[in-house]
């Protein structure tokens, strides 16, 4: 009988094939003490066993390349941590075993990142997978990993280690559906960089049976399970118009001739050839927190210190010379309380997702911001671009002042913006407008913020759909006070990816969209459909509604002139 379930869908594509499940490893070591005469001999064999999984780790990141590269030389650097070796070394020191020492210590640690705010949280996942393999090389145990199939596949899972992810061949592995996750997890980000489907936040995917077949939809999160002939044949004919739909080039405009540019979503130069060939008209947003955060010898900080003006100044010049015509906007760094790094690092916090963070953490920080404002400035001089800053988690008027005055300071003569996250902001953005040039709407964290919903935890996913009516209110109120001030609002979240809730952006006033550059062309060809005005009635359909499905059947009879 035919099924459907709904999880979050994170990267684009439709998928049909049989289910193979990735086990979960079961590597809880066995109860039992050591002397202290056995502890050197065991803390040799914690060390020997934790740098083996590192050096594994870059040697698949190696052989991966690309943006995989980076993710799994970062998690090479948690088998190497310091200071989880240190906490494993205190406990071999009391009488455990390598094995238990290092299970209890990352557990710990788990323990902290799993509180720490949805960026970390994100990282759980990573953790438990180097801490697996410690354990399994201790044990003398193989790591169960992904499964061995002749036939193209479906792989299901509660969750996906990157280890595993990065090397997956995309001529077995058709798509991705997992328990757990969200649209930042390590997972998303390399299915995404793969081109391969995949939804995460699944109820009930562990119980998929093996074998199985599925069909998934990596745009809306939709998955059907064993899906009838005439479902297999629609969402065929879906994929191939998509294809199809990728072929489209030129300028985002509706059938009116309405202007909506289409802009990507960026790490750092590396994502720029994908966002030029997708046809991206500049960066809509420019995550520099990639050079705090990136993996020494992968163009970023070890997060030790934070990089230096040159090397802030290189990595952004090589994206404003990609896009000589276009527009870049700039988030400055988005770290803070939940985003912890060591330069940064404040008094401990109750709630880090409400506590010191984003441009709060800047600004207690003004020579760190100053550092960063004065390399854009620098790498933007003499350059046709236009170059645009907006600062993270703006929530007042006086915090968008702060902000402007800071970028003033350092010479930045580049136009300054808000991102408009917080509830607040939306509300009162003509307060904010009347100290920045633009507004550009962060939609995962607003609605986190809207519904007092993690963005990475999957028993709320329902309420982190964009399609949810109270937050294209929000949406709308920002859309409004711009376009009474004259001025811009963008949206920068991938609430921007999905192609018809891209009409009702476009409808609610949104005046750019950005999104991961493999949406661009489908969005584009979307949008090319529909008049402004059609647009605009399906926004007005969307909000009319009370749930998230409801608004987006209301507006898809709208856009397909039921």
């Amino acid at each position: 009988m035919e099924t459907r379930l709904r999880g979050v869908g994170v990267s684009h594509g439709v998928a049909i094939g049989e289910v193979r499940q990735l086990g979960t490893a079961v590597l809880e070591p066995p109860a039992g003490q050591t002397s202290a005469r056995e502890a050197p001999h065991e803390l040799g064999r914690a060390q020997r066993a934790a740098e083996a999984v590192g050096a594994d780790l870059v040697a698949r990141g190696t052989l991966a390349g690309g943006e995989a590269q980076a993710v799994l030389e970062a998690q090479a650097l948690m088998a190497r941590d310091p200071e989880l070796m240190a906490d494993v070394a205190r406990r071999i020191g009391v009488g455990a075993t390598a094995e238990r020492a290092v299970s209890d210590a990352f557990a710990a640690y788990r323990g902290l990142l799993a509180g720490a705010g949805e960026y970390l949280a994100g990282r759980v996942a990573d953790l438990d997978d180097v801490r697996n393999r410690i354990v399994a090389r201790l044990l003398g145990v193989p790591v169960p990993g992904v499964p061995d199939s002749d036939e193209p596949y479906v792989l299901v899972a509660r969750d996906l280690a990157p280890a595993d992810t990065a090397l997956l061949d995309p001529s077995l592995v058709l798509g991705f559906i997992t328990r757990e996750g969200g649209p930042t997890s390590h997972s998303a980000i390399l299915a995404r960089a793969m081109g391969v489907p995949a939804v995460v936040a699944l109820a009930g995917a562990e119980d998929l049976a093996e074998g199985a077949v599925v069909a998934l939809d990596g745009g809306t999160g939709e998955v059907v399970v064993n899906p009838s002939a005439e479902e297999r044949a629609a969402m065929t004919r879906t994929a191939a118009d998509r294809r199809a739909a990728a072929a489209a080039v030129g300028p985002g405009v509706t059938s009116d001739g309405h202007r909506v540019p289409l802009l990507a979503n960026i790490g750092g130069p590396a994502d720029v050839p994908a966002a030029l060939a997708a046809g991206a008209e500049g960066v809509g947003l420019f995550r520099t927190e990639f050079l705090y955060f990136g993996p020494e010898g992968a163009g970023g900080s070890s997060g030790a210190e934070p990089p230096d003006e040159e090397t802030q100044r290189a990595a952004y010049r090589q994206v404003f010379e990609a896009f000589p015509e276009g527009r870049v906007v700039v988030r400055v760094l988005d770290a803070g309380a939940d985003k912890p790094l060591p330069f940064l690092r404040g008094a401990d916090e109750p709630n880090p997702a409400l506590g010191v963070r984003g441009l709060r953490a800047l600004l207690e920080r003004p020579d760190i911001l100053d550092t960063q404002l004065r390399a854009l400035a620098s790498a933007a001089e003499g350059l046709p671009v236009r170059a645009e800053v907006m600062a993270p988690m703006v929530a007042d008027r006086a915090e968008a002042r702060a902000f402007a005055v800071a970028c003033r300071a350092a010479g930045l003569r580049a136009e300054c913006g808000a991102m408009v996250e917080i509830p607040a902001a939306a509300l009162r953005a003509r307060a904010l407008l009347r100290e920045v040039a633009f507004l550009s709407i962060g939609t995962n964290d607003l609605a986190q913020y809207a519904f007092a919903a993690d963005r990475q935890l999957g028993a709320v996913a329902r309420l982190q759909d964009p399609w949810q009516p109270a937050l294209l209110d929000l949406v709308a109120a920002a859309a409004e006070a711009a376009a009474a001030e004259g001025k811009g609002c963008g949206v920068c979240g991938e609430a921007a990816a999905d192609r018809q809730l891209a009409c009702v952006l476009t409808g609610l006033g949104v005046t750019s969209l950005s999104m991961g550059a493999s949406a661009i062309p489908g969005v584009r060809a979307t949008l090319a459909r529909h008049t402004r005005a059609q647009c605009g009635r399906a926004a007005a359909a969307a909000r009319a509604a009370d749930s998230a499905d409801d608004a987006r059947a209301a507006a898809l009879a709208v856009l397909s002139g039921e």
